[in-house]
């Protein structure tokens, strides 16, 4: 058995063919790198029940009030993802959720109310800088698979009286939910 498929089995990809174009050099630079995102995860788990112990974590990963913060087996926030969880439902990852690199997920907008929170379900996968703005509540369902740059805003301004500044009406939260095995596209608002 050749090193890369070894290396595959490990990572849980028994029967997972690589292309012939990619060298065995780039994926020892991708094993290296995820080794240390693994071993960062084992610090940033460690002593917490809401998060696994299998988790892999990227540089420069930031995250406020983390006993808020659920996270399943073999997530991974890459390198600068940002996470403030402070809310109601607090923010869960199901396993095997991924954000990619700069991703920001906000709960709470203001300190007037705590905001809702996210739930992102299993074996679903965000590519590079998106950012949720949780104050309303978002729930994503299990695979889905969303490219860069997605923004999610659930907290609005009201601004039926003509007469009132919006800024002195008040916010709604609807929230969002975006259902099982969807795709989302580069660049979607919500």
């Amino acid at each position: 058995m050749k090193l890369i498929d070894k290396l595959l089995v490990i990572a849980g990809k028994k029967d997972f063919k690589i292309d012939d174009k990619i060298s065995t050099g780039y994926i020892l630079r991708m094993c290296w790198k995820y080794g240390w995102m693994m071993i960062r995860g084992k610090i940033f788990s460690f002593g917490r029940h809401n998060i696994s112990n299998s988790v892999f974590v990227g540089k420069r990963v930031k995250t406020l009030e983390k006993r808020y913060l659920h996270m399943g087996n073999q997530c991974k926030l890459h390198d600068n993802v940002y996470v403030d969880a402070l809310s109601r439902d607090g923010v869960r990852l199901g396993d095997r959720v991924i954000l990619g690199r700069g991703t920001r997920i906000e709960c709470t907008g203001s300190l007037k109310y705590v905001g809702k929170g996210v739930m992102i379900g299993n074996d679903t996968t965000f590519g590079n800088d998106c950012f949720f703005g949780a104050a309303g509540g978002i729930k994503i369902g299990n695979d889905v698979v969303a490219g860069q740059f997605i923004r999610f805003h659930s907290e609005n301004h009201n601004y039926e009286d003509m007469d009132t500044l919006i800024k002195d009406q008040g916010v709604n939260h609807k929230g969002i939910i975006v259902g099982d095995n969807c795709w989302i596209g580069s660049g979607v608002v919500f």
